[in-house]
């Protein structure tokens, strides 16, 4: 049977330099929104996580994932995504399981293996260890939430006779995301048994990632594909739509700098272009109408179950973002959820 699907909404608290908002001010202010989007009956909220960038982009997701259960009481919380090898896996076994506790049962997470240059210079970390950070991080999190104690032996982490506590609200602990841009990413998640946030080339990342499942003798029916694809839901979006569009050239700038330092990674995703099977990310603008009509089918082509869209793209205000969220609740989400 199909999953139900779902709406999130993404927030990476970025404060680009130029904006004249305060770090205090952005971050109360966009609480306030997800206390609103919780209200309004999205399904999730995702926190992104990056380190080292002038504009803040948001490095504690731990942190804010607390401050979001705190302020919210329906809605699921998730990373996306959290990057494993930056993270001591014990030690994040026991937060998450707090986590789960205080939201009673709300918390997921979202893992990748992270590729940004800069980030693992920073933390002293060798970056051709990301593969094995990370499986090895996936493990160690299974058995902490699965095992009354347990013990490990792995090339990066060895524990011995280990019990965390407290247990999570979930059994078998929060449900684990696999963000992939790449097919061995796509097998990882598979292998894990992980949902997919799959980002780039469908023939390099879902594609491969079905084929796994079936492979293993997983159904992939019982899996969950998300995805950022945002929607400004106008029927006169000019004024508004500039200054997102403003906004996602300054997202994809940084990320098209990162990117251009992998050169795999790069030529990958060019590869994917040229022959049109990128997943599109781009933004949909229209009335309800034609907001419905690209989403079913973008839904439909790629088997997205869950649908994420930016809460505050950098450089705006969470109050500039607030009415479309609430239109597109009000008016979009009900006629996807009925079809």
């Amino acid at each position: 049977m199909p999953h139900p699907l779902r709406f999130g909404v993404v927030y990476d608290f970025r404060n680009p330099p130029d904006s004249g908002r305060s770090f205090p001010d952005l971050y109360a202010r966009t609480l306030e929104q997800i206390r609103f989007v919780d209200q309004l009956g999205f399904d999730s909220v995702w926190i992104t996580e990056h380190h080292f960038v002038e504009d803040g982009y948001l490095p504690s997701f731990i942190a804010v994932a607390g401050a979001v259960a705190a302020v919210t009481e329906r809605v699921q919380i998730s990373s996306d995504v959290l990057l494993m090898p930056f993270q001591h896996p014990l030690r994040l076994a026991e937060d998450l399981a707090v986590l789960d506790n205080l939201s009673n049962g709300r918390m997921m997470v979202g893992v990748g293996m992270g590729y940004a240059p800069h980030e693992f210079k920073a933390f002293g970390i060798d970056r051709r260890q990301r593969v094995s950070l990370t499986e090895e991080g996936l493990d160690v999190l299974k058995l902490a939430w699965t095992e009354d104690r347990f013990s490990y032996q792995g090339k990066r982490y060895q524990f011995d006779d280990v019990q965390v506590r407290p247990r999570p609200v979930q059994t078998g602990g929060p449900p684990i995301w696999i963000a992939a841009m790449s097919e061995p990413g796509a097998r990882r998640a598979a292998r894990f048994g992980a949902h997919l946030l799959p980002q780039g080339d469908r023939a390099a990342v879902l594609d491969p990632w079905l084929d796994a499942l079936k492979d293993e003798d997983k159904d992939p029916g019982e899996f969950r594909v998300g995805i950022i694809r945002s929607c400004l839901v106008s029927d006169d979006p000019d004024a508004l739509f500039a200054r997102i569009r403003d906004s996602a050239r300054y997202v994809g700038d940084i990320y098209a700098d990162w990117i251009a330092q992998d050169e795999v990674m790069s030529q990958q995703l060019a590869a994917g272009r040229e022959a049109g099977r990128t997943i599109p990310q781009s933004w949909i603008v229209g009335g309800v109408e034609d907001c419905v009509a690209q989403l079913t089918a973008f839904v439909e082509e790629f088997g997205i179950t869950d649908v994420l869209l930016w809460g505050v793209p950098p450089g705006l205000a969470p109050e500039e973002m607030s009415d479309n969220l609430e239109r597109f609740a009000r008016q979009v989400m009900p006629r996807l959820r009925g079809a």
